[in-house]
């Protein structure tokens, strides 16, 4: 055997067997691929910090940004107003009021014992603070007062929210009529495929059977479905609510698609509705994750 210049015994060196070979092949290739993964993981990290969740309107002239949290809170208020048959012009009056009393937040706290979307007063008659921190009660009790306003689809917004709320600010809900009309416009399928959603990946399977829930509790709804599937026989302006409704949700719900009117909204391209000519005209079909 040969010998080192320290004078150590090298084994005599003879070309790698074919197994030994695979077994080096087999592990560079693991290897690259767990630093391919790691790399990847690392991207969408530091892409999902540069891209924060987030909803908007895509109306080129009327592009409102909020939080997940917010556009599910908004589009309840509307499908609460959808549910009553009231007008988008009373969905724009509760948003824009929510949005000055609690940003759109279903708040446990406020001034003195306000608490909820519209930070409504137990003392004041709204109800339990219990019954107010649902947002459907809260919406409900909102428009149960807000119909009661004389001209209230006509007058200007500031007036009839303050007619309703009793503010100390009573000028201030007129800031955020805009965005409010917007928004409304949106959840209440007055402009439809103008909600879109960009969210992280789902942390949690959710029940299908919640949802349906949901759905039947806000708008009054009945649904169908199986599986990671939930479908809803609805048309026009009302199929659109429903599939914004799902949109404004789905970080909450577990949504990763939904299907209406030929358009298409999918969490793994969340920018805007695409075009599917083949979906069906009278049917909303919101699609869950099944697995992580």
């Amino acid at each position: 055997m040969p010998r080192t210049p320290a004078g150590l015994i090298l084994a005599e060196q003879g070309p790698p067997s074919p197994r030994r070979r695979r077994v080096v092949r087999v592990f560079v290739a693991a290897l690259v691929l767990v630093v391919a993964a790691a790399g990847w993981v690392g991207v969408r990290t530091i892409l999902a910090s540069l891209s924060p969740e987030a909803c908007w309107t895509t109306s080129p002239s009327a592009r409102v940004e909020v939080t997940p949290e917010q556009a599910g809170n908004a589009a309840t208020i509307s499908a609460v107003a959808v549910s009553r048959g009231l007008s988008s012009r009373a969905t724009t009056i509760a948003i824009a009021t929510a949005l000055q009393e609690s940003k759109l937040r279903n708040l446990r706290y406020g001034d003195r014992d306000s608490v909820g979307l519209f930070q409504q007063r137990p003392s004041q008659g709204w109800g339990t603070v219990e019954q107010i921190l649902d947002p459907v009660y809260a919406s409900n009790a909102f428009y149960n007062k807000l119909v009661k306003v004389k001209d209230y689809l006509t007058r200007p917004l500031t007036e009839v929210a303050q007619e309703v709320q009793r503010s100390g600010a009573p000028a201030a809900y007129a800031q955020h009529e805009d965005e409010a009309q917007a928004l409304a416009a949106a959840l209440t399928g007055a402009a439809p495929a103008t909600l879109v959603c960009r969210l992280d990946p789902p942390s949690a399977v959710p029940a299908a059977k919640d949802l349906r829930a949901a759905i039947t509790n806000e708008f009054g709804t009945p649904t169908a479905g199986s599986g990671g599937t939930v479908t809803v026989a609805a048309e026009g302006a009302t199929a659109w609510a429903l599939a914004s409704w799902a949109v404004a949700h789905a970080d909450a719900r577990g949504v990763t698609r939904v299907e209406v009117g030929g358009r298409t909204w999918s969490r793994s391209d969340p920018q805007t509705w695409q075009s599917t000519p083949s979906g069906r005209q009278d049917t909303v079909t919101i699609t869950l994750v099944t697995g992580l």
